[in-house]
């Protein structure tokens, strides 16, 4: 892209002579190879380690100091020797209109002084882009590491309710109790090697929702006041994982009232790339523990802002008797 630029920048200045002159004169071939020199010492050196380091005033004066010998070196050193060795003319006079000071050094020094602010906007202009992009990943980095650790702290939860469960079947002693491992070993395999990823297959979510609710099952005496109806086609659609779990343990740990009696109630509907899941559960006389219950909710009421932003709605509802979730997500 550089070369394809400086071709273009180039030719044209050796055009306009020709076509003016009917020749090129030889100083011009020098004057172009010269001028790319104006730009990469503004562009790679001078402004990225002087004026991004803030250092001003230093940049400004070794840019007029540069600028200034940079002409005095092309237009009276070299430029006019190149000319008198390639047509064998003797070097141009110094009494031409204007002088020294005059008009012949002002165009040279403008037009250089353009090449040279040039690269100087140039490297500005890649180095506002270079930042951007640096902040972006480091404002992702920083969500992924966020989202980590509100992970972290989603998987204990999960794994405590869990337990407590086992524990009940042991200490009744159930017969459902080796059943009850096995299952919590599927789930925790789910969410070590698979729910490690960005993203799931809805399906495996789906799965492992399930298993969790069978795994509840097993230490209710009433198993058919637990209802679970999933509608709709899961394949081909992704869901960030572990998501729902918070809402679906709370209501097992809030949903059976003092008779023992338990209510939930789960819909889970799938209408193209729209996900709509639905809980209820009674308020059972279970003292909420407000101070670690609700480190999961929280938690996962902040993965939806960050993972789904705009592309959810989440309502929770609460009178005397119900607890009721309703979550919608737009799924890709």
């Amino acid at each position: 892209m550089h070369t394809l630029i400086w071709l273009c920048i180039s030719i044209f200045p050796l055009l306009t002579a020709y076509i003016d002159l009917g020749e090129i004169p030889s100083g011009m071939y020098f004057r172009q190879l010269m001028r790319p020199i104006l730009f990469y010492v503004n562009y790679l050196l001078l402004v990225p380690y002087v004026l991004l380091k803030r250092k001003l005033i230093p940049y400004i004066m070794v840019s007029i100091l540069f600028l200034l010998l940079y002409n005095y070196v092309s237009e009276e050193l070299i430029a006019p020797h190149f000319a008198s060795q390639f047509r064998d003319m003797p070097k141009p006079p110094n009494n031409r209109p204007g002088g020294h000071l005059g008009v012949r050094h002002a165009i040279p020094l403008v037009f250089s002084f353009s090449i040279f602010l040039l690269g100087g906007i140039f490297s500005l202009v890649v180095d506002f882009y270079k930042r951007d992009r640096e902040s972006k990943e480091l404002e992702n980095e920083q969500k992924e590491i966020k989202l980590q650790f509100l992970r972290n702290q989603l998987n204990p939860h999960f794994l405590f309710n869990s337990l407590n469960s086992i524990y009940s079947l042991v200490r009744s002693k159930s017969d459902n109790a080796p059943e009850a491992v096995i299952t919590l070993s599927e789930l925790m395999r789910y969410m070590l090697y698979e729910a490690k990823d960005e993203k799931v297959a809805l399906e495996k979510e789906m799965n492992y929702i399930q298993h969790y609710i069978a795994l509840q099952r097993l230490r209710l005496k009433n198993t058919e006041a637990v209802k679970l109806n999933i509608k709709g086609e899961t394949k081909n659609l992704k869901i960030y994982p572990l998501l729902l779990i918070s809402f679906i343990e709370n209501a097992f740990k809030y949903g059976t009232d003092y008779k023992g009696n338990t209510h939930i109630d789960i819909k889970i509907e799938i209408i193209e790339n729209k996900f709509n899941f639905y809980i209820e559960n009674i308020i059972g006389l279970y003292k909420r523990d407000d101070k670690n219950s609700g480190v999961g909710l929280e938690n996962i009421k902040n993965q939806f802002n960050y993972l789904y932003k705009n592309n959810h709605e989440l309502t929770i509802e609460e009178d005397k008797s119900y607890y009721r979730v309703h979550l919608t997500l737009n799924l890709e």
